[in-house]
């Protein structure tokens, strides 16, 4: 019992590793903690910062980011985002552009400006044209000696080209469909300007007066209608792109281009109309309206000239 009292008492005492308030790991976790807070605060204040017209854009522009990334300007259709996110110029002259603060307002277009707008290039366009063939016609020697049977003016369908006959200078065989060489040669030059516009083209065949009518029928209606595909298929001939002809008829003596001389020889004449988009929507409307248009100062000085006697076409 003695040797038992005298043994020693022996305390293990468990060391611990770094931990509590003395270890770094809590640190971290805290640090994440502000900064997740400090960017939630940021961002209320962000939101509470923007104007509702702002956030739509946003909002707009998130919806939709790979159309107006791969082909540039506004995300929603109506340029409502903030974002530019299209165009060429980082200043958002071009390209995507903020419309406002107010989510109600929407881009508008001004469509009678933007249609008066592409009008006046159309107009321009067709004056660069006969410019060109004025010019071609005085410089180009096939054409010079025949200038005075080449009348250009315009006309509310748009340019108006018209070669007519003279007295002794008749565009076709008497009373027949067939082209003279000159008149094929006159077509076979003019062709290939017609070639620089996108404009259509309409051809219209006219005679005069003189009554003409065969056993089968045939009369002014028919040779008219006859003379402009004769036209049409010498201009193709030239270089003209056969899909660019969007009409060809025959007004046999309904249209005078000399009101007062129904027999007069300049009544006898080919029209070819370099359309403007007015008159091509109305033929594929609905067939169009064939307007005669009015008379120019070339045309009244054409027909201003002493009138020969009649003569069989």
């Amino acid at each position: 019992m003695a040797e038992e009292g005298m043994r020693p008492i022996i305390v293990k005492r468990i060391k611990k590793g770094g931990g509590g308030h003395h270890g770094g790991a809590w640190k971290i976790a805290y640090a994440d903690f502000v900064t997740a807070m400090m960017a939630f605060f940021l961002l209320m204040w962000l939101l509470g910062s923007t104007t509702k017209g702002d956030l739509n854009g946003i909002s707009e522009y998130f919806k939709t980011p790979l159309k107006v990334a791969m082909q540039g300007g506004s995300g929603s259709g109506d340029s409502s985002s903030v974002i530019p996110g299209g165009g060429k110029d980082l200043t958002r002259r071009e390209g995507q552009v903020k419309l406002g603060d107010d989510p109600t307002v929407k881009k508008t277009y001004n469509l009678t400006a933007a249609k008066k707008a592409l009008e006046q290039e159309e107009a321009a366009r067709l004056q660069v044209l006969k410019e060109k063939l004025e010019e071609k016609i005085e410089n180009n020697p096939n054409l010079k000696k025949y200038r005075n049977q080449l009348l250009l003016d315009f006309t509310s369908e748009g340019l108006r080209i018209q070669i007519v006959d003279e007295q002794n200078r008749p565009m076709f065989a008497l009373a027949r469909a067939d082209l003279q060489p000159y008149t094929r040669e006159i077509l076979t030059e003019i062709a290939p300007v017609l070639n620089d516009v996108p404009n259509k083209i309409g051809l219209s065949g006219h005679t005069d007066s003189t009554p003409y009518f065969s056993d089968a029928g045939y009369s002014n209606w028919e040779l008219s209608a006859d003379r402009a595909n004769a036209s049409r298929r010498a201009l193709v001939q030239g270089g003209l792109g056969d899909a660019k002809i969007l009409r060809v008829v025959g007004l046999a003596s309904a249209a005078h281009l000399d009101r007062k001389d129904p027999f007069n020889p300049i009544n006898r004449r080919i029209s070819i109309i370099v359309m403007n988009k007015k008159a091509e929507e109305s033929v594929m409307r609905d067939g169009g309206k064939l307007e005669v248009g009015t008379d120019t100062d070339a045309t009244r000085e054409a027909i201003s000239a002493p009138a020969p006697a009649p003569a069989r076409k």
